[in-house]
C-alpha cells in the first residue's frame, strides 16, 4: 500500500474463502484496492446507498452461488467497511440498514 492509499478500516465483516469463492475474495480484493487509490467505482460494481448517510455505497459480487454486498464509505482520509452479508432479497434487510447506521453513527462519535 502506497502512503497516499486509504487505509481499509473494518466495522464488521470479513472476506474470506469460505465462504466467498476464491474468484469472489479476489474481485472484492481488486475493488476495495481501487477504492483505496481514490477511484470511484459505479454499476455494476458500486451502488449508492444515502439512506444509510452520505457517501455510502454497497460493492456488488455475484458469486458461484451466493451475490454479496458489502456496505462502506469512502471517507477523506479511509474506506469505512460497515457490513458484509450474504443477499437474499432484493431489497437490503432494514436490519442491515439500522445496523449500517448505527455502527457509522458510533465511529463518526469515537
Amino acid at each position: 500500500m502506497k502512503s497516499k492509499d486509504k487505509p481499509l478500516v473494518w466495522l464488521h465483516g470479513e472476506v474470506k474463502t469460505p465462504p466467498f469463492s476464491d474468484a469472489a475474495r479476489l474481485e472484492v480484493g481488486y475493488l476495495l484496492r481501487l477504492l483505496q487509490k481514490g477511484e470511484s467505482l459505479s454499476l455494476p460494481h458500486s451502488r449508492p446507498m444515502p439512506i444509510i448517510g452520505s457517501s455510502c455505497h454497497e460493492l456488488r459480487i455475484i458469486d458461484k452461488v451466493a451475490t454479496w454486498r458489502l456496505v462502506y464509505r469512502v471517507d477523506q482520509d479511509a474506506i469505512i467497511i460497515l457490513e458484509v452479508f450474504k443477499k437474499k432479497t432484493t431489497q437490503t434487510p432494514k436490519q442491515v440498514i439500522a445496523i449500517c447506521k448505527k455502527r457509522l453513527k458510533d465511529y463518526i462519535n469515537a
